[in-house]
């Protein structure tokens, strides 16, 4: 039995989001990896990935592994990735774990953007990657409010209601706003992300760099753990998970 360690970009503009789902598997990105890995090894094959990705998110660093009865090359295993994934799908790497690695119980800290397009006009070529927003946002009342959210915190306000995990409370390394031009870039760093958290922390952040909300109040969230009474869920193709380091 060999465990194969994979690092995966993709757009995930088509897809019904990362994990596989009974009704049209071919829909979502591990539908169609294991669809491609089962007819390459001649075998059931079943990838674990460090976490789920929402429909519309995308990925330039998710980190996979499955196992195989038959051991083939990673170099023959690239060479058929490459001819029969669809295009929005690309093997960044692919090697032999050891057979103890697990892509998603072994993460440290895994890495997340969010782009917005603050410029009058939508910039056409970026309309897939960033959520476009007219209205000017101020970047450092949007840093001081990210600042209170650093360290250990709960952070059920920020979590989708449908979400099921048993404990909402996560760390965060580090949330770094910059702007470059009209593109604004928020970066998270964090030993775990919730459903929809990083979506939901954005939108409200966005919502004190709109003036609608003061810094300050990311503390009463933290404290309240109400859902309602943070922001919006930022749409989801702004999104892109970066990487994971084990």
């Amino acid at each position: 039995m060999t465990n194969y360690k994979l690092t995966i970009a993709y757009d995930g503009s088509k897809y019904n989001g990362f994990q596989k789902q009974s009704k049209h598997p071919e829909k979502t990105i591990q539908g169609r990896l294991e669809n491609v890995l089962t007819q390459c090894f001649e075998e059931d094959i079943q990838i674990i990935a460090s976490g789920r990705t929402d429909a519309g998110v995308h990925s330039k660093g998710q980190v996979c592994n499955f196992h195989a009865e038959h051991y083939l090359e990673p170099t023959t295993v690239l060479n058929y990735l490459s001819n029969y994934l669809p295009q929005d799908i690309a093997i960044l790497e692919l090697s032999i774990a050891s057979p103890r690695f697990h892509a998603r119980y072994n993460v440290l800290r895994k890495c997340y953007t969010y782009t917005i397009d603050n410029g009058l006009f939508a910039n056409p070529f970026t309309l897939k990657y960033a959520y476009h927003l007219a209205s000017p946002l101020d970047i450092s009342r949007m840093q001081a409010a990210a600042n209170y959210l650093l360290g250990t915190h709960d952070f059920k306000a920020f979590t989708s209601l449908k979400s099921k995990t048993k404990s909402t409370t996560r760390h965060l390394f580090n949330i770094d706003i910059t702007q470059e031009e009209s593109m604004i870039k928020l970066t998270y760093e964090s030993n775990g992300f919730l459903q929809h958290m990083v979506r939901i922390l954005t939108g409200t952040l966005i919502e004190v760099g709109l003036g609608e909300r003061s810094p300050e109040e990311m503390l009463v969230l933290l404290n309240n753990q109400i859902r309602s009474e943070a922001g919006f869920t930022a749409p989801a193709h702004g999104l892109c998970m970066q990487r994971v380091d084990y």
